[in-house]
């Protein structure tokens, strides 16, 4: 699934460049008719201070184009984020097949 791929690769990325690196979970899922892929990615940073604003498309602390998380929560069908100052980010994203 292209959508996932790239909700994928730019939760990866801001695991990287923001967090400083971490982790990345991924599991099967299924439902009485559905199949889907659960991906967790968790860092250590500084975390997202102001979470709705990180969210909006154009908000940026870095030189990207600020579509990071937004487009993430829009190609997923399942979107959680979880973030502390100075304790780090959790993103879980859901995509059913």
């Amino acid at each position: 699934q292209t959508k996932l791929v790239t909700a994928a690769s730019e939760l990866a990325r801001n695991t990287v460049n923001y967090g400083g690196g971490g982790t990345v979970r991924m599991g099967a899922l299924s439902n009485a008719s559905h199949l889907g892929l659960q991906l967790t990615f968790e860092d250590h940073g500084p975390g997202i201070a102001d979470v709705e604003s990180a969210l909006r498309d154009g908000y940026t602390t870095g030189s990207g184009l600020g579509l990071g998380l937004g487009g993430a929560r829009r190609l997923a069908n399942e979107f959680e984020i979880d973030s502390h100052p100075g304790e780090g980010t959790r993103v879980r994203i859901i995509r059913w097949m």
